[in-house]
């Protein structure tokens, strides 16, 4: 059954924060390394979305395809790395906040210009960014950040590959097909080497679910949505991770972290305002 695309956006965007969770849980606690933990997320996703195309006609490899599936593989290997020290929110706000930047860019240097509304609302993201990350009491780890804003880059340029997917469950089977090779060399790294089966049974879920399913949720809502759309509706996930880390995980919230969500997301979303 074809899922609708407003409905495939609002359970893509669940997953989204699900992910972070799941990830923060799992290698935040020490269940799993990050190598181990992409790994299996991705292999797990991987086979979730084979059973689901099973019957669609498989698309070939292509360098196109490798290209999609190396950001996909750098977005998930520096995604599990930056969470062994960041929490959920913080993880999420980064992540995020670098995919609208990317975004934004892409448009600008595709020949968009902004008015001055948004530049200022650029700016505010921009400032709340640097805020977040300059070295302070509350500041992340500068490293487990810098990951982050990494993941986020490679996660904008995988989202503007998938704007102009006609099959979005069989495109993302073959990005995470394309991607595994790139996993695995990721996956030797002997840092930290440790599995559990609770560390593995959250990679599975972050994979299968919320990545596998997820991902080919989003690529089906994408083509229906503007640049400005779906870069709107990624601004719920850090919020959605913030509530599910203080709620789920423990986790407490800095005022420097909700200083800076008011900032990059204010910012973001008066620059989409004004555009649309």
């Amino acid at each position: 059954m074809r899922v609708p695309a407003a409905l495939a956006a609002v359970l893509a965007l669940v997953g989204f924060a699900a992910n972070s969770l799941l990830c923060r849980a799992a290698i935040g606690a020490g269940a799993i390394d990050p190598g181990s933990f992409t790994l299996v997320r991705m292999t797990s996703g991987l086979a979730a979305l084979y059973l689901l195309s099973r019957n669609r006609p498989a698309l070939p490899r292509s360098l196109a395809g490798y290209v999609s599936g190396f950001a996909l593989a750098a977005y998930a290997v520096a995604f599990a790395f930056a969470y062994v020290k960041l929490s959920a929110g913080t993880g999420a706000l980064l992540l995020f906040g670098s995919v609208q930047l990317t975004m934004m860019a892409a448009a600008l240097l595709g020949g968009e210009r902004p008015r001055a509304l948004e530049w200022f609302g650029y700016a505010l993201a921009l400032g709340g960014l640097l805020w977040l990350v300059l070295p302070g009491v509350k500041a992340p780890p500068a490293f487990a950040a810098a990951l982050m804003v990494l993941a986020g880059v490679a996660w904008g340029v995988y989202t503007l590959r998938g704007r102009g997917a006609t099959d979005p469950l069989a495109q993302t089977n073959s990005n995470f097909l394309h991607a595994m090779p790139f996993v695995a060399v990721a996956a030797l790294s002997p840092v930290g080497r440790h599995v559990s089966w609770n560390g593995i049974a959250l990679a599975v879920a972050s994979g299968a679910l919320a990545s596998g399913v997820g991902y080919a949720l989003w690529y089906r809502a994408l083509p229906s949505l503007t640049r400005a759309r779906a870069a709107t509706l990624q601004l719920a996930v850090p919020v959605l991770a913030a509530l599910g880390g203080v709620t789920l995980l423990g986790e407490s919230v800095s005022t420097r972290l909700v200083g800076s969500a008011v900032l990059v997301l204010g910012g973001i979303g008066l620059a989409v305002r004004v555009r649309r």
